[in-house]
């Protein structure tokens, strides 16, 4: 019998793609491919001072497209989408369109897979509801604004009840995956530094997590390492001084969507464990819980693999977050002039000749990993989880609740809570 040495592995599909500066003009002309009698969900108010919504709504209207247009000002409950879904249920809707952060997003895949069922959608989350989700939806475009979740990717919509015993679930099947994503770097120019940060530190972790995560495969590994480069060289650009710079505006939308895909494949880890958990009881943005918790709960988890024996899977693990560590130390020095593909390039090369010949680089390495995780958040003002008002006679209950699935090494109760009690 001859030994399998390559994985196997599975891959989802991805959405149809229209990637590109400008591209939010294509949008009429997609939705009429659908039907003219639409559901428009929007945040609260960046797209409307940009004047863009304007736009998007004077071209409906100029296509004879009926656009319902409903706010998503905060991160979706249960309970919102019950109200959107009770409101147009017998509208005829025939297409779904979110334009958005990620909250925009998850609503808009809830609200097309809802007008197909005739219960709660709080029914059919995970962990929570008892019914099984039909598949069955209304066509829906997928729209970014923000570079973080990767949403447009992805098969989840995530929802949260709020309060003591709440909770944040998903709502999920592979149909419900967006059937279009545009994504318009334009659209994300408008974003705000402070969001600009937390969202590009929850696509990294999202990219950092899958890439290190027990489920990761080599197609993962490829897509999260382009997506991990482009952050590292991008972010701060796109939080400072190059914030409306279009060229970098793409670059961290191209790593956000990635992200996306990374994680619908391989899965994550303690981060997204504790986003779950904590999201669940306080009104916290998603990324900012993933922004301030990511150099502690990666250093708590490289703590327990360097306690590991020293076996293949571990090793791996540890040379991938090296590997990482060698990104950050010289992308902006030793290849510095370099261009993105030239640089992707060398790093594939690096790659597959193996960087670390020894544990004292991987360790080196590793350090320097840390070291630039704690310096993003502390120049991206990452409040601490006391500044969030989250209270410490609540770490036993997000202990609790907080997965570590997917994560390289498993973490107990007590070593949940020595990563909130080290960002407290």
């Amino acid at each position: 019998m001859i030994k399998n040495i390559f994985p196997n592995f599975n891959f989802a599909k991805i959405p149809f793609v229209s990637f590109g500066a400008g591209k939010i003009k294509e949008l009429v002309k997609i939705s009429q491919k659908f039907g003219r009698n639409c559901i428009l969900l929007t945040g609260k108010s960046s797209l409307k001072k940009s004047k863009i919504l304007d736009k998007i709504l004077l071209d409906f209207e100029s296509a004879k497209i009926k656009i319902y247009h409903e706010i998503i000002e905060n991160e979706p409950s249960p309970v919102l989408i019950d109200n959107i879904v009770n409101k147009y249920r017998d509208l005829n809707i025939e297409l779904i369109i979110g334009i958005g952060g990620g909250s925009v997003l998850d609503s808009g895949k809830a609200v097309s897979a809802m007008l197909k069922e005739k219960e709660s959608v709080e029914n059919f989350l995970e962990d929570v509801g008892t019914k099984t989700p039909s598949g069955n939806k209304i066509p829906y475009i997928a729209v970014p604004t923000t570079s973080g979740t990767g949403s447009e990717a992805t098969k989840n919509a995530v929802l949260s009840k709020v309060g003591k015993n709440g909770y944040k679930k998903s709502l999920r099947h592979d149909n419900y995956i967006p059937d279009y994503a545009i994504i318009d770097p334009e659209l994300i120019i408008s974003c705000p530094s402070n969001i600009t940060a937390s969202c590009g530190l929850d696509a990294f972790s999202q990219l950092l997590e899958s890439y290190v995560s027990t489920n990761a495969n080599p197609l993962t590994d490829t897509l999260a390492i382009t997506g991990i480069s482009l952050i590292i060289e991008n972010l701060k650009g796109a939080v400072f001084q190059g914030f409306n710079d279009i060229n970098i505006r793409a670059k961290m939308a191209y790593a956000s969507f990635l992200s996306g895909i990374t994680l619908a494949n391989a899965g994550l880890g303690i981060v997204h464990g504790f986003a779950s958990s904590i999201g669940g009881m306080y009104e916290i943005p998603h990324g900012v819980i993933c922004g301030t918790l990511l150099a502690s709960a990666n250093r708590i988890t490289i703590e327990l693999l360097k306690k590991e024996p020293m076996q293949d899977d571990k090793l791996n693990y540890l040379k991938k977050f090296a590997y990482v560590g060698w990104l950050f130390e010289n992308f902006n020095k030793k290849y510095d002039k370099l261009n993105s593909n030239e640089f992707l390039s060398l790093l594939e090369i690096i790659r597959i000749n193996s960087l670390f010949t020894n544990k004292g680089e991987i360790l080196k390495y590793i350090d320097k990993l840390l070291e630039n995780l704690e310096e993003w958040i502390k120049i991206f003002k990452m409040k601490r989880l006391s500044e969030l008002n989250i209270k410490e006679q609540d770490f036993d209950i997000i202990a609790s609740n907080t997965s570590s699935k997917n994560n390289p090494v498993k973490l107990s109760k007590d070593e949940i809570i020595k990563i909130l009690k080290e960002r407290y």
